[in-house]
């Protein structure tokens, strides 16, 4: 990562996210229990809601990580469908591939870059990704990318942080993470790591900016919520018919 923090860097390159993940991958889990109070988890299960995944569905989950989400798409689709895992990060898909062996047989990890997918167009019938548009070097090509590989008249739900709009949410925001974040990640020895969440939050397109993004992208629909009064959201964007 070189000697300067990531959070007095501008935008770390996708090399520097890539390693980051990797070095994170044995406490990433129990980091995002700790970090958001067991709350991350009802946000993906309404992320597999929202994305409309059903039973006999085939699923894709972009930047999946330690498969979290992809493991709640592969109890919907239930034995009949299919859920790929995508993401960089080596390490943690090998985390991923360990996890539930009683689901492993719905389930395909493949290491991949977002921004360039290696699936066909048309090849799914729904699409998650939890905190990973955020870290995108390019934001729109990896909203172009889900597009692409949506079946038409599929959707995609997008979790991330947000920035809230209300004063007061965005102070709690602020809080939230010098006194609750980084406290937390120093106790896993992952201090510097964890620095580049708040200057990447302060990056992220707000909800507005992200429809407009998901509609140059090519989706006929999208609408963003605010989750955890505004300190998350969700991108839902639907490909035409």
């Amino acid at each position: 990562m070189g000697d300067k923090p990531l959070a007095a860097r501008a935008q770390p390159d996708a090399d520097q996210i890539r390693q980051l993940f990797d070095r994170i991958a044995p406490q990433y889990d129990q980091l995002n229990q700790d970090l958001s109070f067991g709350l991350h988890r009802v946000w993906k299960q309404m992320a597999v809601r929202w994305s409309g995944t059903a039973a006999g569905m085939d699923c894709l989950d972009v930047c999946c990580g330690s498969g979290d989400l992809a493991l709640l798409l592969a109890r919907q689709v239930g034995p009949t469908g299919h859920v790929t895992g995508a993401d960089f990060a080596a390490q943690q898909l090998a985390i991923a591939a360990q996890r539930r062996p009683y689901l492993q047989d719905r389930l395909s990890w493949v290491e991949a870059d977002a921004l360039a997918l290696p699936f066909e167009d048309g090849s799914f019938d729904a699409v998650t990704m939890a905190y990973g548009l955020r870290n995108l070097t390019d934001i729109p090509q990896g909203l172009s990318e889900v597009y692409r590989v949506l079946k038409p008249g599929a959707k995609a739900a997008i979790l991330d942080f947000h920035t809230p709009t209300n004063p007061l949410v965005k102070q709690f925001q602020q809080w939230y993470l010098s006194q609750i974040v980084v406290p937390t990640a120093e106790r896993f020895g992952l201090s510097e790591e964890y620095a580049y969440i708040s200057p990447s939050v302060d990056r992220f397109p707000p909800g507005t900016e992200q429809v407009a993004l998901a509609k140059a992208a090519g989706f006929a629909q999208a609408v963003h919520y605010p989750l955890a009064g505004g300190l998350m959201g969700m991108l839902v964007a639907s490909r035409a018919t």
